[in-house]
């Protein structure tokens, strides 16, 4: 990281079909290798096949599952003499939109399933749904930052 001077976030247009910045991140996280039209094809695809399924508007369906799934407080470890603690912090907004996003497609990547589209989909209905390895990973951490609730002084 630079000590020089603050380093200004680059604007994320949004995507071309929902108008969405959320998609457009999302596609850029699904991608591998450069293969954005791939990537793109996978994230339209799991929406048509949530709107299907649940009847409701698609991107709102997602924007629920990524507010679900998005965490308020995390831990992060802190040196203090010697010994390490783990400091829980509250999350910024854009950080718990990304690791939202990150835990929705990395629990969807290690289902079960046939195409990534579909193991997508269903991920994000249960996330919708309050279920769901991200909503776990979520709740997880929410508890590890209230077991170390003690070592919030150590803040910084």
């Amino acid at each position: 990281m630079s000590r020089r001077k603050n380093i200004k976030k680059r604007p994320i247009p949004p995507d071309p079909v929902y108008n969405s910045y959320l998609i457009n991140m999302t596609i850029r996280r699904v991608m591998r290798s450069g293969k954005k039209s791939l990537a793109s094809n996978i994230i339209y695809d799991a929406l048509k096949t949530v709107g299907e399924r649940t009847g409701r508007d698609p991107l709102e369906v997602f924007e629920q599952a990524v507010k679900n799934a998005t965490p308020l407080v995390e831990v992060k470890a802190r040196r203090v003499g010697g010994a390490t603690y783990q400091v829980p912090m509250e999350v910024r907004p854009g950080r718990g939109t990304t690791l939202a996003l990150r835990w929705l497609i990395q629990f969807s990547r290690s289902r079960s399933g046939r195409t990534m589209a579909g193991k997508l989909a269903n991920e994000i209905m249960d996330a919708a749904n309050e279920t769901g390895g991200a909503i776990k990973k979520r709740e997880e951490t929410h508890r590890m930052a209230e077991a170390n609730k003690a070592f919030a002084h150590y803040r910084y």
